[in-house]
């Protein structure tokens, strides 16, 4: 790796997901990779009469709250180069021109991508276009919450205040403008809409105006590398009277995990697994064939233009969903790690392997009811313990993670030899253990801080103090971090 100076500097990654959200410090230089986590909140859906919503104010207000400790704890060296934000996908707020000032105002929480009403949206969709026809334009896997089914189903956009809606933007790129006043949308997170074309990487205009939605919803795409611009003079008093810059960067998280992926081998295929299991290849074009259709492979935007060919397979959500509903029926606070283990002595032949990807598991709620509704309907034995039922999930989750590795590298014609995983999944080394047995390859584990890294990454590079390509940058991970290999054992 070479770097157009020998110094370091130091950046803000605001990392949110979709159960917890954090700020990590990091100090990064040629031979320097080192991050501190200055804070971190819990995050989720809110439940409002008219459905499942994000509570973005607060949100907003714990990562600025983060950024004035990042600024406290950054060295007296130079301080804050920059601050980015990385987020989940598809979900948007709608905005309209405020009076005063005209700046743009949010019109109602965002909902969360998991509330029903997006199945009306579907429909409304297709009898439109046909899911084939949007395949071929935006090469995205069928998602019922997909940016372009919320806005069909979206009642304020279709109602009378629809004509005062003025944006549309994607969380983080939201977060951004409250934070610089500037609107934009960043490439990696546009790309989940479905109103991105696969072969421009910009808007689908003609698709957007088939679907009845306003010209101009959204701002003009961005590339992450791109600086947005500075923080808010308002701002400034939470954050050490300073204005920062602030980069955009892979702002889809799983965008900016790739980037964190120090993908070992040209034929390495990559597991970024957290709320989703994100199973897949980094390809420099898009697969956008009738067999990928099919098996509901996606072609997401990655940084540098790279392509993200990966589906979405059930991750840890079904385990801590899991663990949530135990936890509301008994009062007592389930211990992760103890369930891990007391699940590995289950015997490997009373292990029940359930469909991780069956509708029925997507919404919050009772878990091992669903599982036991699923075994009944599929005449398998219900798991009768607790570890038992762990050992169901994770072993389930695997089961799904090894399809989705054979399925990426028949339809992208590559041969795939080792998978990275990253994220919090991969600390449960049970999970690693069974996708290694599953898949019959070997799976290298960590780092789980890949999203914040690929940020900083990014960030460091945009400020000079990196140069590269991808490869390159993540040369300094591999020297940086001491990953944990898993071999198949069966």
């Amino acid at each position: 790796m070479s770097a157009t100076t020998q110094q370091t500097t130091q950046h803000a990654a605001v990392d949110l997901g979709a159960s917890s959200g954090r700020v990590v410090l990091g100090r990064v230089g040629p031979d320097t990779l080192q991050l501190t986590e200055v804070s971190r909140f819990s995050n989720g859906p809110v439940h409002l009469p008219d459905g499942l919503r994000w509570d973005l104010i607060g949100l907003f207000d714990h990562a600025l709250t983060g950024l004035g400790g990042a600024v406290r704890a950054a060295d007296d060296d130079g301080g804050l180069a920059s601050v980015g934000i990385d987020c989940w996908a598809v979900d948007y707020g709608l905005l309209a021109r405020a009076a005063g000032d005209g700046g743009l105002a949010l019109l109602g929480a965002p909902f969360h991508y998991r509330d029903e009403r997006t199945a009306a949206g579907v429909e409304a969709v297709h009898r439109r276009v046909p899911f084939a026809e949007l395949y071929r334009r935006n090469g995205l896997q069928f998602l019922p919450f997909n940016t372009l089914y919320q806005l069909a189903a979206d009642e304020l956009l279709a109602g009378p205040a629809g004509a005062a809606v003025e944006r549309a933007l994607l969380v983080p790129d939201l977060l951004g403008q409250w934070l610089t006043g500037e609107a934009t949308a960043e490439a990696t997170n546009a790309s989940t809409t479905g109103l991105v074309n696969v072969e421009t990487q910009d808007w689908d205009h003609e698709l957007i105006g088939t679907l009845g939605l306003p010209a101009g919803l959204f701002p003009d795409i961005a590339a992450p590398g791109t600086t947005l611009g500075e923080t808010r003079d308002q701002l400034a008093p939470f954050l050490g009277g300073q204005r920062l810059p602030v980069t955009l960067v892979g702002s889809h998280d799983t965008a900016s995990a790739i980037v964190g992926t120090p993908l070992s081998s040209p034929h390495a295929a990559y597991i970024s697994c957290g709320t989703w299991g994100l199973v897949g290849l980094e390809l420099d074009q898009a697969v956008v064939t009738e067999a990928s259709r099919e098996a509901n492979f996606t072609n997401e935007g990655g940084v540098d233009g790279r392509f993200r060919f990966l589906t979405n397979v059930m991750g840890t959500w079904l385990l801590s969903e899991t663990l949530r509903t135990w936890e509301r029926q008994t009062g007592r606070t389930q211990d992760l790690g103890a369930l891990l283990e007391a699940a590995e002595q289950v015997p490997a032949a009373d292990v029940v392997i359930i469909d991780v990807q069956d509708e029925r598991f997507v919404a919050p709620g009772d878990m091992p009811a669903r599982i036991a509704d699923w075994c009944t309907e599929h005449d398998q034995p219900t798991p009768g313990s607790e570890p038992a039922l762990v050992r169901c999930i994770v072993e389930s989750i695997a089961t799904g993670f090894a399809r989705a590795l054979d399925d990426a590298a028949r339809l992208a014609e590559r041969t795939v030899d080792v998978v990275h995983m990253v994220g919090g999944g991969s600390l449960n080394a049970l999970l690693c253990q069974a996708t290694a047995d599953r898949s019959g390859l070997d799976v290298v584990a960590g780092p789980v801080e890949a999203t914040a890294i690929g940020n900083l990454l990014i960030q460091a590079r945009t400020a000079g103090t990196l140069s590269g390509e991808l490869e390159d940058l993540r040369e300094l991970i591999t020297r940086s971090h001491s990953p944990t290999t898993y071999r198949p054992q069966v």
